[in-house]
């Protein structure tokens, strides 16, 4: 594992010097993105930093610098060029703060880290939570480091033998996984839900509607038992299809899912950068 901080590798991550009044570890003030690595190359990284940017000023901080996180990104990844498959997080917080909600004046901490990771299983079990996404909340559509409600409810799926927890949001339309965006495929039409519907603008999800085409439409949480093919996207899983649905079975991968990930593994073979 490699860990940039504040403008330098540290020589152990183990001993990484993380303010305990870091805004970011006593109130979730932060922002962060995780980014792909293949073959010791970093994917997607402009629309990763577009992200990241548009987060940290949803949430009120100021802009990251982004030549400073590139360069952070490109020393992380130099550091460590052997890794096949792995995740490159960055972590950007209101930095030194009081014990409350209020913001100090030091100024935010920039954290680049990666790791080899294993692949992801070919497919995945979800599981519908009883906790909603609020579309009208503060933080909706950013990818905020206030991720206790995902680990709950990640946790819940696992209890039942899913692998990925999806949410509805307060009206009762799809909403999101705790780290995926989710397509389904209804009598041959692929469909997404709405970012309006309090889903995060996901990177992959992005890339799949320009490469393969899907609609946007507010999907009732309920259709889900009508769906003829599921799949989920995001930075590590790409195009994963789901073959449980709570206690429903599907043909996994369906044909428009094998498509999918068809055109997305040669569309992002082709460009490190899209």
């Amino acid at each position: 594992m490699i860990v940039w901080l504040n403008g330098s590798v540290l020589p152990d991550p183990a001993a990484a010097g993380i303010s305990p009044l870091d805004h970011g570890l006593t109130t979730g003030d932060g922002v962060f993105e995780t980014l792909k690595i293949v073959d010791g190359q970093p994917f997607a990284v402009t629309k990763h930093l577009e992200r990241l940017v548009t987060s940290a000023t949803g949430l009120g901080l100021p802009a990251p610098d982004v030549a400073e996180v590139e360069e952070a990104i490109a020393t992380v990844v130099k550091a460590d060029p052997d890794i096949t498959f792995g995740r490159l997080r960055i972590t950007y917080t209101g930095g030194v703060s009081p014990l409350s909600s209020d913001r100090g004046t030091a100024g935010p901490t920039l954290l680049v880290a990666s790791q080899a990771i294993r692949p992801p299983a070919p497919t995945s079990a979800i599981v519908t939570v009883p906790w909603v996404r609020n579309e009208r909340s503060a933080v909706a559509g950013l990818k905020t480091t206030s991720y206790a409600e995902n680990v709950r409810a990640l946790a819940y799926a696992k209890e039942r033998g899913g692998s990925e927890a999806i949410f509805a949001n307060t009206v009762g339309n799809l909403c999101e996984g705790t780290g995926s965006n989710i397509f389904c495929v209804f009598e041959g039409e692929l469909v997404t839900p709405t970012l309006e519907s309090g889903a995060l603008a996901g990177v992959t999800r992005g890339l799949v509607i320009a490469w393969f085409g899907a609609v946007e439409r507010d999907v009732p949480l309920g259709r889900l038992v009508e769906a003829d093919e599921i799949f989920l996207t995001s930075t590590t899983r790409d195009v994963q299809a789901v073959h449980r649905v709570d206690d429903r079975d599907l043909n996994a991968p369906g044909e428009v899912t094998a498509a999918v990930a068809k055109v997305f593994a040669e569309r992002s073979a082709e460009d490190i950068d899209p």
